[in-house]
Formats: C-alpha cells, sequence, structure tokens
C-alpha cells in the first residue's frame, strides 16, 4: 500500500545518502593515503574523481556478479587484508599497552556508559555540543542511514540460522572485532603521543597513514591499508545497490542486474557532488548525512514493534507455543488425576479401616 510504498523511498533515500557518505569519507582517506605514501604530491579535485570512478566501477561489477560470487570474494579478502594489518601493527607496536587496553577499554565504557548516553550540549561545561555534533550524533546518523540495506543483507545473508544465532553474530562479534581493532591502532597512536613520536598530520584522514610509515615496512603496510580502505568502501557498497534494486522492485530476492547498477551510479554522483561542492567537503558529506537518515529514524522506532509482532505470529514460534500450553495442560491433569487417584486412595484407606473396626466389634 501507500505507507509500504513510502517506507521503501525513505529506506532507498537513507541507503544512497549513507553510501555516499561512506564513497565520500573513503575517497578523501584514500587521496590522504596516496599523498602520504608520495605517489601523488598535491591532489587535485581530478585525483578525488579518479578514485570515486574506480571504486564505483569495482562495486557495480561486484553486485552484478551476485551474492555468491564477486561479493562473497572481495569480503572474505577484505577481513583476510584487515586481520593481516592489525596483526603487523600489533606486533610491531606497542603489544603490551594494546594487551592491557583492551580489558580496560571495556571496562571503562561499561563504568561511563550511562554518563555518556546522557551528555548533551551543555555537558563538560557547555563544550560538548562540538564533539557530539561533529561524532556522535553523526554516527547515529550514518548508522540509521545504513540500516535499511545492513538489516535486509544481513537477513538474506543469514537464511536459515535461529534469532539467538542472529543476535550473536550480528551484535556481539562485531562489537568483539571492533573492541580489538580500536584497542589496536587507538591504542598505538596514543602510545606514539605519549613518547612523543606524534603522527598528527594536515588532516585527519592523513593520520593513519603516519602511523603505519613510522614502523618497518610502513609503506607497504599503507598500500595495503589504502587497498583495504577501497575493498571495505565495495564490499559495502555492492551489498547497498543490491538492496536498493531489491527495495525498488517491492523485495524481490534476485533484483535486476542493471537496476542495481543504476542505483550505484546515482550513489556515486550524489557522493561526487557533495565532495566537489564548497571547500569543506567532510562537514558537506556529515551534514547531509544527518538530514536524509533523521526521517528513517521514526520507521526503526517502528520497525522495533513490528518485528515483536511479527515474530509473535511466526509459525514456528505459534506452534511452539501451542506445545508449551499443551504440556501445562498435560502436566496439570496429571497432577488432578493424581490428586484425585490419592483422595480415592486416602477415602478407600479411611473405608478399610473402618471395615476392619466394625468386625473387631
Amino acid at each position: 500500500g501507500p505507507l509500504g510504498k513510502l517506507i521503501d523511498i525513505l529506506a532507498i533515500f537513507a541507503t544512497v545518502f549513507g553510501t555516499a557518505c561512506s564513497l565520500g569519507l573513503g575517497a578523501l582517506q584514500i587521496q590522504a593515503g596516496l599523498q602520504a605514501s608520495g605517489i601523488v604530491d598535491n591532489p587535485s579535485n581530478s585525483v578525488v574523481l579518479g578514485i570515486v570512478l574506480v571504486l564505483t566501477l569495482a562495486f557495480i561489477l561486484s553486485a552484478l556478479s551476485g551474492v555468491g560470487k564477486g561479493i562473497q570474494y572481495l569480503s572474505n579478502a577484505n577481513m583476510v587484508m584487515a586481520a593481516l594489518l592489525a596483526i603487523f601493527v600489533f606486533i610491531v607496536g606497542p603489544s603490551v599497552t594494546i594487551l592491557n587496553l583492551v580489558p580496560g577499554s571495556v571496562g571503562n565504557y561499561l563504568a561511563n556508559f550511562t554518563e555518556m548516553i546522557g551528555r548533551t550540549a551543555e555537558s563538560a561545561d557547555g563544550t560538548a555540543g562540538e564533539w557530539l555534533s561533529g561524532w556522535t550524533i553523526f554516527y547515529w546518523a550514518w548508522w540509521i542511514s545504513w540500516s535499511p540495506f545492513v538489516g535486509m543483507f544481513l537477513a538474506r545473508i543469514s537464511r536459515g540460522r535461529s534469532v539467538r544465532e542472529f543476535c550473536i553474530g550480528v551484535l556481539l562479534v562485531p562489537a568483539g572485532v571492533s573492541t580489538i581493532w580500536f584497542s589496536i591502532f587507538g591504542g598505538t597512536a596514543i602510545h606514539l603521543e605519549q613518547t612523543g613520536r606524534s603522527i598528527v598530520g594536515e588532516t585527519t584522514e592523513a593520520e593513519l597513514f603516519n602511523l603505519l610509515k613510522s614502523f618497518p615496512m610502513g609503506s607497504i603496510a599503507a598500500v595495503v591499508g589504502m587497498i583495504l580502505l577501497a575493498t571495505f568502501f565495495i564490499t559495502s557498497a555492492d551489498s547497498a545497490s543490491t538492496v536498493m534494486g531489491s527495495m525498488s522492485q517491492n523485495g524481490r530476492s534476485d533484483a535486476t542486474p542493471w537496476l542495481s547498477a543504476i542505483w550505484g551510479v546515482l550513489t556515486a554522483a550524489v557522493g561526487l557532488v557533495l565532495l566537489l561542492t564548497g571547500e569543506d567537503a567532510l562537514n558537506n558529506l556529515q551534514n547531509v548525512t544527518i538530514v536524509a537518515a533523521s526521517p528513517f529514524l521514526v520507521v526503526l522506532v517502528f520497525l522495533m514493534f513490528a518485528i515483536v509482532k511479527d515474530l509473535r505470529n511466526d509459525v514456528i514460534y505459534v506452534e511452539y507455543r501451542e506445545a508449551q500450553a499443551f504440556q501445562r495442560k498435560l502436566a496439570r491433569e496429571r497432577r488432578i488425576h493424581r490428586e484425585v487417584q490419592s483422595k480415592e486412595a486416602r477415602r478407600q484407606a479411611r473405608h478399610n479401616k473402618a471395615a476392619v473396626k466394625a468386625k473387631k466389634r
């Protein structure tokens, strides 16, 4: 109906801008990597354009090949490279410090959780507003914009899993991997700053490569980092294109390839416009993402109630509840039957006792 069409439109709208934001941030970071590695001295808009075009072509080809081929192979290669880069930084970096940071970070997070979720622009003597708008609210909006296609894509590749397995796989495993990842890279950066080996660069995007280049074979690690940035985006964008094609066709499992390709091209066009319009490209990406994701936040709130309702009506769950109700009814009838037998046995015992007394008289 019309409401369903509206929700699909909002989902596609949020996905396009969320993916475009990722494309923009990825392009900026790869550009910084090219400059830090000495491959490009003074990157211009043409370099950004070339990066975006290459990434777009790669994720469109991956999306056209399907979930079982291009996306799967690229995702596996992506995870292997990420693991190798993390192991490299852990070994050549301050390993003991990193190991100490993992439990310490989790403890600090749990200790400060309630304070952090209640922070407003007036927190920290009125200085928290800039941080919240540039990071917290932006990342909330970014993930809200990713939620339509991430949810649908994960559901598609998780077919046959139980709800428990899905929740563990989606919530606990990524959270654990992210904790280790940030402990390795963030902990190493903090350690370098504390020991006087600052990695601060002209831009935030360059600091990852400054960190990698501070170690032996850092130039090779920086190249791997750039490839990893590209594959991280490609694996996300091809999934988004596939899901947007599916949502455009009333949720078809296998969307028409050319339609997915069109959505990929439109996403790249949006990302390019945001990057090339104005000097502050990062601020453009953040603001547009927040605006695009806000309407879908309302949909997400209703989705929480919808999934509870849908799971309650699930055939397997209904049969499970009926089986539970039958077992309770059977147990109650057994208990009543035992109580009746017990009463009958006591009555019979009293009758026998009275009969014995009568005979003695």
